[in-house]
């Protein structure tokens, strides 16, 4: 599974370039958006419930994690009115990490809106991932692929563009077949995170990513 991957042609796009290159496809009448999160540490350096989340206050993360609603509820919208079907797919390895634990209760937002989430336990794919981590990449249709990339300090530097259609249909059916394994958003969530204490955040977690 994700044999080709490593060997792809790929284009690398800064930053921007990758944010504007995928909004032009993703308007250009795809059909999905398939999304794997791998990466257990990252920052959301502007997101407020993140930044409070950084400096220890829990509470006040929670409570400000409602804050991107609307924006999501509008995103979801207008991938229905696109005809975008949207699945996403997050690795979660054990023990669960500060900031997997913050972002899996903004996801939960997304689920509650209608975003189509599933949770897979990286002990489950430890037999695919004997050589390398599966890939953190974002599909659309078979259009385009990204592989999201990260400077020497962690920091988001923007993505690998992929564009040769046999290898992102054999990374999508490796996809498919991970979503397949993973469990329902909620029933993860209610046994695994619901049930933990306040996180322990020693120091900035590293890597730096858009907002959720």
């Amino acid at each position: 599974m994700f044999d080709s991957f490593p060997s792809g042609a790929s284009t690398r796009l800064d930053r921007p370039s990758y944010h504007a290159d995928l909004a032009r496809i993703y308007r250009s009448g795809i059909d999905f958006l398939n999304k794997l999160e791998r990466g257990q540490h990252f920052q959301e350096r502007g997101f407020p419930s993140w930044e409070a989340f950084a400096d220890g206050d829990w509470e006040k993360a929670l409570s400000l994690a409602d804050e991107r609603r609307e924006d999501y509820a509008h995103e979801l919208l207008r991938a229905s009115r696109l005809g975008v079907t949207h699945r996403r797919l997050r690795v979660v390895e054990f023990p669960i990490t500060p900031y997997v634990q913050w972002e899996l209760f903004v996801l939960r937002l997304r689920v509650d809106l209608g975003d189509d989430i599933k949770v897979l336990d990286a002990h489950d794919i430890s037999n695919i991932e004997r050589v390398r981590p599966v890939p953190e990449v974002v599909i659309l249709g078979d259009a385009a692929m990204y592989e999201v990339v990260y400077d020497e300090e962690g920091n988001a530097a923007g993505a690998n563009r992929y564009t040769d259609r046999s290898l992102i249909r054999e990374t999508n059916a490796g996809f498919d077949a991970l979503y397949e394994r993973g469990e329902g958003f909620h029933s993860f969530f209610d046994r695994e995170i619901l049930t933990l204490g306040p996180p322990q955040v020693s120091g900035a977690p590293t890597g730096l990513r858009g907002a959720r």
